[in-house]
């Protein structure tokens, strides 16, 4: 079966969704309108709020939504075949994720770039507002940790890609002071400066093995948490434009390169998909997803087609910084279909393997031999990338080998298999480490502000001592897990984690559409959260039921058992309030025509000079 046919469809039905179904949206469901001044403007502090141009927003919001999600999780959802993933990127992201993404970011702009349990607050009621930040604290937690556990299991014991990850930091603070504080608003040099460089890194790592700094770079895996944590934090407390979006937008040259490179491979390429339509998998019983194609699928592809956590971001950092409402459009659903994209590329290049190799990579030798499997090209694989690729599940590696394969079967690559590899491998760690700073900073304005109901002080974003506190806690949480788990439980509880979070984004945009007097138009979000809560609440429950508490009986792993079980239920309560919660406030205003807000707050758009507590 050839790739080519199914990457030129789904490019089409892309295209055309954007250029009638997003302008549908903006114009009749959101209503957007150039004339308003954005928050960004209202309240430019030069620290959160900071009008920016729309190309470099674009940059930094796709960047920061991007993680490891439609990478990772199309490779390992190969378990069931290569045609129902390819159904779900496709059908999914057009008319779920990226409607999602362009809601939850509308809603923010109207409401003075407030964060989605605020939002809640005032579209639905206090208690989902409470409700809400519970479970989105959670929710960022345990994502975090799907995410960089990728990340982790890819870099350890690799000098090359380590380093070359490690030099796009100082990299990334360089264009931060060009474009901000050297030559303000010259893009292109910082840009130019940025791309060139990280190049730079890439080939320059491969003089890392076997030289006197490799020590500094050979870390083992506790040594890549720490150090990930370390990042994390620095990238929550310093300011946004030093290193945040410098940096995410570097890391978007990179992310939009590669993808258009892999597109154009894929199309050149025409790669025969050696993994079968559909396995017996999908009844269950696979090695590296423990369940049916129904409900599991959806909560392992998760990001490539539909987020929660792009939520955060659209109602977090990016609405604080859009300088023009119309550029939401844009932004919130076109780089969403690019993220679909790049899960359909991703789902080709794994599929791209035969079948023994991709299960070797991604099961530990043991697991493997179970299987009764023969690879075929690995030990080759192994001498040409320079690394043993056998033995590393997650996802990460079986996708870089399968991305360098695509590569280097274009014309005049054939000798540069390592440096595509590595490559790979640095292109896969950009995506997950700029959702992590991204989405720790978001869970310390979270954690702020919901202290900051009982403190006043903890809720000022310009608080230093509040700012490291709050961000301590959350890089605790995700470190935590990442130090102590695998692959096979923090995935299933991030997939869970993630489209519950989407489920409460959608019931949000919803009731937002239905309390700005345009309830006929309330099916674009209202379809979508029924179908994304009925799998993610069956598949949470069989987490639970199957994967998370059978751990309590073993000696070692019991107290994973314990936790993942019930923080799990614990986001599906406050999923089924918070829709409880929502559809008592459509029957108010639909049934009974009460006022839509009830007098809880004003629109944030109905009010002058109004200053934000939170974010």
């Amino acid at each position: 079966m050839n790739a080519l046919p199914f990457i030129l469809g789904a490019l089409c039905v892309m295209a055309i969704f954007y250029r009638y179904y997003s302008a549908f949206l903006a114009a009749k469901v959101l209503a957007l309108d150039g004339t308003r001044t954005t928050p960004a403007h209202v309240f430019n502090d030069g620290q959160n709020y900071q009008p920016t141009n729309k190309w470099v927003l674009f940059g930094h919001h796709f960047a920061a939504i991007a993680g490891a999600g439609p990478l990772i999780g199309p490779t390992l959802a190969a378990q069931f075949g290569f045609l129902p993933g390819f159904l779900w990127l496709l059908i999914g992201v057009v008319i779920g994720g990226a409607v999602h993404d362009f809601v939850s970011l509308a809603a923010s702009l109207r409401r003075n770039g407030r964060s989605l349990a605020e939002i809640a607050r005032v579209e639905i009621s206090p208690l989902a507002s409470i409700v809400g930040s519970i479970s989105i604290l959670i929710i960022i937690i345990v994502s975090l940790a799907g995410l960089g556990l990728a990340v982790v299991n890819a870099l350890y014991e690799s000098s090359w890609g380590t380093f070359t990850i490690a030099m796009t930091i100082p990299i990334a603070v360089f264009v931060g002071l060009w474009m901000y504080r050297i030559r303000p608003g010259h893009i292109l040099e910082g840009s130019a400066i940025g791309v060139i460089s990280v190049l730079l890194a890439v080939v320059g790592g491969a003089f890392i093995p076997g030289s006197f700094l490799e020590q500094y770079f050979l870390l083992s895996r506790q040594e890549l948490v720490i150090a990930l944590a370390l990042y994390g934090f620095a990238a929550s407390v310093l300011p946004v434009w030093l290193l945040l979006v410098p940096r995410d937008y570097l890391s978007s040259y990179m992310k939009l390169g590669t993808v258009l490179v892999l597109i154009i491979g894929v199309i050149v390429v025409a790669p025969e998909l050696k993994m079968p339509s559909v396995t017996d998998f999908i009844h269950g019983g696979g090695p590296i997803i423990p369940g049916t194609l129904f409900p599991f699928m959806f909560i392992t592809i998760a990001c490539g087609a539909i987020s929660g956590f792009h939520s955060l971001v659209a109602t977090g950092t990016t609405p604080k910084m859009v300088g023009h409402e119309p550029d939401a459009r844009m932004i919130g659903y076109g780089a969403m279909l690019m993220e679909g994209i790049v899960g359909i590329v991703a789902l080709i290049a794994a599929c791209s393997l035969h079948p023994g190799d991709y299960y070797a990579i991604n099961l530990s030798p043991e697991k493997f031999q179970q299987l009764g499997m023969a690879t075929v090209n690995l030990d080759l694989l192994s001498a040409e990338v320079g690394e043993q690729v056998a033995g590393r599940p997650g996802g990460a590696v079986s996708l870089a080998v399968g991305f360098a394969q695509i590569f280097t079967a274009l014309p005049g690559m054939a000798s540069l298999m390592s440096y595509w590899y590595h490559f790979a491998i640095m292109f896969e760690a950009l995506f997950i480490l700029t959702t992590i700073d991204a989405g720790t900073r978001v869970g310390r304005f979270l954690v702020q502000e919901f202290v900051g109901k009982a403190w006043k002080p903890f809720e000022r974003t310009t608080w230093i001592p509040g700012n490291m506190i709050a961000t301590s806690v959350i890089v605790f949480g995700w470190a935590w897990f990442i130090w102590n788990g695998s692959i096979s439980m923090i995935w299933p509880m991030f997939g869970t984690a993630n489209q519950l979070l989407a489920a409460v984004a959608l019931c949000v945009g919803t009731t937002y559409i239905i309390n700005s007097g345009r309830a006929r138009y309330a099916w674009v979000t209202a379809i979508p959260m029924v179908f994304v809560s009925t799998t993610t609440l069956t598949a949470g429950y069989m987490n639970i039921v199957q994967n998370f508490w059978p751990l309590t009986a073993t000696s070692d792993k019991a107290t994973q058992g314990y936790v993942t079980s019930v923080l799990t239920a614990i986001m599906m309560v406050c999923a089924v309030i918070i829709i409880y919660e929502a559809l008592k406030k459509w029957h108010r205003v639909l049934v009974q025509g009460k006022d839509p807000y009830d007098g809880q707050d004003i629109p944030a758009t109905k009010v002058s000079g109004m200053v934000m507590r939170c974010c």
